[in-house]
């Protein structure tokens, strides 16, 4: 039985959420402010969690950024006002989803089950792939160049294992987004740019003169070969 974390200060709102869950066949745990979020993830191991982003003690974003320093738990931000910068600073720090209060506790649900979907496709993979001086583990979710190891989140792994394992093919945006995030996502292409461009950012720390991921204006993204270097 999946377990969701359910942090928000708002008792209603957890109470409503916390009713939804379990009839989906989910365990639930609740927290009201940040400590107690942080306290509970360590103590419950939810397999997701919904973080509210205004909260007492410790807001959403600090939450979300002490968790990613040692987890890749999904994570749905919930966010009061909608605004761009809130949502492309939680997928930044490395939220999976955001949705915008009021909402449909049935719609959080659908959202909840299609990143659980998503995982159990990903855990039956058990692949690497090496290209020149690039490693991809989806075993491990690590990423290494030059044997040297490189702190992405897990959707930017699968972002660069997407691109990488289809050398030089050009994949839209839409594209991705139907494939890692799934049909029923309910962003836009924004979120592919913004993950792209953290990503690119992380690896131009490291030298790979035989590979490099490429914009191709108007239609998206690829993995584009420069020299011949596979393993």
């Amino acid at each position: 039985m999946p377990k969701i974390l359910l942090v928000d200060d708002n008792k209603q709102i957890t109470s409503i959420l916390e009713e939804y869950a379990k009839k989906d066949g989910y365990e639930t745990a609740v927290a009201l402010d940040g400590e107690e979020a942080l306290q509970k993830f360590s103590d419950e191991k939810p397999d997701i969690l919904l973080l509210d982003v205004m909260m007492p003690k410790k807001d959403g974003f600090a939450v979300c950024r002490e968790i990613r320093k040692s987890s890749n738990v999904p994570i749905i931000m919930i966010t009061a006002r909608g605004e761009d910068f809130e949502k492309i600073m939680g997928l930044e720090i490395g939220a999976d989803d955001y949705i915008v209060k009021p909402f449909s506790p049935g719609e959080v649900m659908a959202r909840v089950k299609a990143i659980m979907r998503r995982i159990v496709r990903e855990e039956k993979q058990t692949q690497c792939f090496t290209y020149g001086n690039l490693n991809i583990c989806l075993d491990e979710y690590t990423v290494t160049v030059d044997d040297e190891p490189v702190a992405l989140t897990k959707k930017e792994i699968e972002i660069l294992w997407t691109l990488a394992t289809a050398k030089n093919k050009v994949f839209s945006r839409d594209n991705l987004l139907n494939s890692l995030w799934g049909y029923d996502y309910f962003g836009d292409s924004r979120t592919v740019d913004s993950h792209i461009k953290r990503l690119r950012a992380k690896l131009e720390k490291y030298t790979h003169p035989s590979w490099d991921i490429k914009t191709i204006w108007g239609v998206g993204y690829k993995f584009e070969v420069t020299t011949d270097a596979e393993k």
